[in-house]
């Protein structure tokens, strides 16, 4: 048998006097948070462009006659080339994570559009959550299990923000389009066999409330219940998501989600987003806290595209977890298994942070 926590609901998460929770899948996950610093991967991108595939390539033999150009549809290389994906998972998890994003920041229906491929999208997320159980499954002990973590990305839409100056209400989707596309994903992210999901870059907080609602909606309907986590991603100096909401404002427009940790990815290095995951650990008392920025700011000159190294990286997050802010650390663009061995190397030592309170009884 595969080492993968599923069985039966052992394990209840409360908030308040709401009904509580009980995980169907990596139900020892919030206890080991409690515990100690966790270590998610590295940037899925950065690591498939240091294979310089072709088109031909991305294609494969199923789509070699196909319409449009796929090349840079990584997504499609879970189907055309799953090899490859699962060689990125098995370098990050001989890195030490503790925590393997499936190969679906793009794979919803809304995002596939692009390509033409919006009706692939539910078999790219069932066989990239299958890739990435196979991985976790290969590097997993009783003492140390490894955890798929389904990631739904954020589309390249915004429900909220009008994509035309000139017409502040136009909109190119609408709550129902993003639902529909995020109930897809998320089926298929668990029936290929994903712990955890994860709700990542979010930049608009009306398209995470979609993601959200098709989350619980598929909850209610399946009986299954995974952990969630959530990660919004600040863009500038201002200290806000694009859609205008500070990380304080944001935070309390998903609580009502009880995810098992909330969090800051992407858009900027670790040394810039420091102010923000200090106001966010402050604010989310009651939840885990996430942490995986870029490696620095873009540099077209940088072998990754981005300035840091791993040393750089993992000093600073080093910074964050000996302040006692962080639960899960990993790394978005620019980062690779170098940066995640450095970063867990740094943090292995520290205490984890200790929320002022619970969601998760058992975690207490």
């Amino acid at each position: 048998m595969p080492l993968r926590e599923r069985g039966p609901r052992r394990r209840t998460f409360y908030n308040g006097g709401m009904k509580p929770l009980i995980y169907t899948r990596a139900m020892s996950l919030a206890a080991t948070l409690a515990q100690r610093i966790m270590v998610l991967d590295g940037a899925m991108g950065t690591m498939v462009q240091r294979f310089k595939l072709t088109e031909a390539q991305f294609r494969g033999e199923r789509f070699k006659d196909f319409h449009k150009d796929v090349k840079g549809n990584n997504e499609l290389l879970s189907l055309t080339r799953p090899d490859v994906i699962s060689d990125i998972h098995e370098k990050y998890l001989a890195a030490g994570a503790d925590m393997i994003e499936t190969n679906t920041f793009g794979a919803t229906s809304v995002a596939q559009a692009d390509y033409d491929m919006a009706h692939l999208a539910r078999e790219m997320n069932v066989a990239s959550a299958r890739i990435a159980r196979t991985a976790c499954d290969k590097f997993s002990t009783p003492e140390r299990p490894r955890y798929v973590v389904g990631a739904l990305g954020p589309t390249p839409k915004t429900a909220s923000i009008s994509p035309d100056v000139n017409d502040p209400g136009a909109r190119n989707v609408n709550f129902e389009e993003l639902r529909a596309a995020y109930y897809e994903q998320v089926e298929g992210l668990v029936e290929g066999g994903a712990d955890v999901l994860l709700v990542e870059t979010i930049f608009d907080t009306l398209n995470a409330k979609a993601a959200l609602f098709a989350i619980e909606e598929f909850f209610e309907a399946s009986g299954e219940r995974l952990p969630l986590i959530i990660s919004g991603t600040v863009t500038d100096a201002s200290g806000r998501i694009l859609s205008g909401q500070t990380v304080t404002a944001f935070w309390y427009s998903v609580r009502h989600a009880r995810p098992l940790a909330i969090g800051l990815n992407c858009a900027l290095g670790a040394a810039v987003m420091r102010p923000y995951i200090q106001e966010l650990s402050r604010v989310a008392g009651d939840t885990f806290i996430s942490c995986y920025p870029n490696a620095g700011l873009p540099n077209p000159m940088a072998e990754t595209g981005f300035d840091e190294t791993p040393e750089v990286t993992a000093k600073l997050l080093h910074e964050f977890a000996a302040e006692g802010l962080v639960n899960i650390v990993g790394g978005c663009c620019g980062t690779t298994p170098d940066h995640i061995a450095a970063i867990g190397h740094a943090v292995h030592l520290l205490a984890a942070r200790k929320p002022t309170s619970f969601f998760y009884a058992e975690a207490a």
